[in-house]
């Protein structure tokens, strides 16, 4: 029998959160006024990936409050799918504040998540038929992180989409201020072996791996480790390797003033995603550069793009990227 051909190209489950944000040069403290938008590491990688035209659905909770239907707005304008969404009729949305800053100090972030409707989510309540009805299925390692019920919520999908067919995608995406490094690799470096493509940064491959060295090493380790398919490793402002295990690729950042540092590594795997499901993991690294790079230069983790405008940003004289 002929398998059905999915709904969605991309489903994903996990927090979004609402984060409030002093303008740059205040501090929290002496805050009269806080900047309110929608984010959170899944919803951005789909939202984007929506707004580029690919069918796209995110399977969280939310509370049934003017909170929760501010976060589910966003998500809708951007083109996701939420009839997979659980709304709770008690509980809470998690919170995230943040205070931009410039050297010598650092970009602060302050959780008040605990406890929320997205980590107390337990597995019945998960709409597996239409999270698993797709080619591929996006997770990362801060879902685990919440609470118990989501780190087993997320083995429990791995389990189900790899037993279905469903290809997986995982950003290790550490958190130190949800766990522990070695808390992080006990849980995470079970839930990626074998998965088809694998994101993490070079600083969290040595923090939670012990994996250093040159990005062109560390990458082919952290793939051996893994057992993964496709692994891209984000190296900052030096842009991006990854490996397939025959081959090598490169691609340079793309150069952009930073104005909002949050959501950039969920726009380098949305445009990595994007050109996978396309069967091009190049174009899918000009992708993620460039999306990147406008993540960078807007304000909100949730990044406002099109396709068009991209392959105009890609072809562009004098771009890096053509």
């Amino acid at each position: 029998m002929q398998k059905s051909i999915p709904t969605f190209d991309v489903t994903t489950f996990g927090e979004t959160m609402l984060r409030l944000s002093v303008p740059p040069g205040e501090r929290l403290e002496a805050a009269h006024r806080l900047d309110l938008r929608p984010g959170g590491a899944e919803s951005n990688v789909v939202t984007l990936l929506a707004r580029l035209g690919l069918k796209s659905a995110w399977c969280g909770a939310l509370p049934e409050s003017a909170l929760g239907r501010l976060a589910a707005n966003h998500l809708r304008m951007a083109g996701v799918n939420l009839e997979g969404v659980v709304w709770c009729t008690h509980g809470r949305m998690g919170l995230y504040f943040v205070e931009f800053a410039v050297p010598p100090r650092a970009t602060q972030v302050i959780y008040d998540r605990a406890n929320s409707c997205a980590a107390r989510m337990t597995q019945e309540q998960m709409h597996w038929a239409h999270l698993l009805d797709a080619r591929l299925l996006h997770l990362t390692g801060i879902t685990p992180a919440l609470s118990g019920e989501c780190a087993h919520l997320t083995a429990e999908a791995i389990r189900r989409a790899q037993a279905a067919g469903v290809a997986v995608s995982f950003d290790v995406n550490y958190r130190a201020r949800l766990w522990s490094a070695s808390d992080a690799a006990h849980a995470i470096g079970r839930l990626i072996d074998g998965v088809d493509l694998l994101f993490c940064s070079r600083a969290d491959a040595e923090r939670l791996f012990a994996i250093d060295g040159l990005p062109e090493d560390a990458v082919r380790r952290l793939a051996d480790r893994a057992n993964a398919a496709i692994t891209v490793m984000s190296i900052g402002a030096e842009g991006v390797v990854a490996w397939d295990g025959v081959s090598l690729r490169r691609q340079a950042a793309v150069e952009t003033s930073v104005i909002d540092r949050p959501g950039a590594g969920d726009a380098l795997a949305a445009g990595v995603l994007f050109g996978w499901l396309q069967g091009d993991l190049d174009l899918g690294l000009r992708y993620g550069v460039t999306l990147a790079a406008l993540a960078l230069s807007q304000m909100g983790d949730i990044v406002i793009t099109s396709r068009e405008e991209v392959e105009s940003l890609l072809a562009m004289d004098g771009g890096i990227l053509r």
